[in-house]
């Protein structure tokens, strides 16, 4: 009997495990030269991503092993492989600013996600500090994505995102977090007519898109807290006044 409830703490590691698997799947095709290919297969790391946390809750499997793990595998999935991605695509003709620009991806990555390990620790949070990394890498891949459909050959605005990406995962700035979202009856239809509109236009539109929704995203918590860091200082002159 005690069988198959040990089976089923493997089920959200196996989904870990498919995560680490195409990233390292993307890597591969990013030396291969098969951009287009490799910035799919971080979705897919996405996709893979959402599922273990979620699995994990459902079945009452969640487990310290299982956040070290994912913490892992995001490293690989939404650190090194759009890092390497992003250089082979574009970085290596910028010579060491492009080596600066994706090692630094990285590096911010890894502290993005060991700052969120250490602050959150069993308690899910109803807002982000930072975007999160499969946010930024998904970024990254989306824009690469659209280079490629409409044959882009400006390079370095894209270098210039990456670094813009990897600063906001350090940063302060708060992001909402969808895990805790309010399905009341007031808020259900509301929700339920976003998701149908935004599911037909990424149907419709898969990489424009998926380039307007995680750049909206990114751009929000920026705009917002330049909002209100200008609020503040406004509330500071009107005290030196008085």
């Amino acid at each position: 009997m005690k069988q198959p409830k040990q089976l089923i703490y493997i089920l959200p590691n196996l989904f870990t495990a498919g995560g680490i698997f195409s990233g390292m799947m993307s890597l591969i095709m990013s030396s291969a030269g098969k951009f287009e290919e490799a910035a799919w297969l971080i979705l897919l790391a996405l996709i893979f991503d959402g599922l273990d946390g979620r699995v994990a809750r459902l079945t009452n499997t969640t487990s310290k092993f299982g956040m070290e793990y994912d913490s892992l595998a995001d490293i690989v999935s939404f650190g090194v492989a759009p890092a390497m991605l992003l250089y082979q695509y574009c970085g290596v003709e910028f010579g060491r600013f492009g080596m600066v620009v994706s090692g630094l991806y990285v590096v911010f990555g890894a502290i993005r996600l060991a700052r969120f390990n250490v602050t959150t620790m069993d308690i899910e949070p109803s807002v982000f500090i930072g975007v999160p990394i499969p946010t930024a890498a998904v970024f990254i891949s989306i824009l690469i994505l659209l280079y490629e459909k409409y044959s882009i050959t400006m390079y370095l605005p894209l270098l210039l995102a990456m670094l813009f990406t990897a600063g906001l995962m350090v940063s302060n700035i708060r992001y909402p977090s969808f895990k805790k979202v309010n399905l009341e009856k007031s808020n259900f239809i509301k929700v339920l007519v976003a998701l149908v509109i935004s599911a037909s236009l990424i149907f419709i539109y898969p990489i424009e898109s998926l380039t307007v929704v995680i750049g909206g995203y990114l751009f929000f918590g920026f705009i917002r807290a330049s909002v209100y860091f200008t609020k503040q200082l406004r509330k500071g002159k009107k005290k030196e006044e008085i």
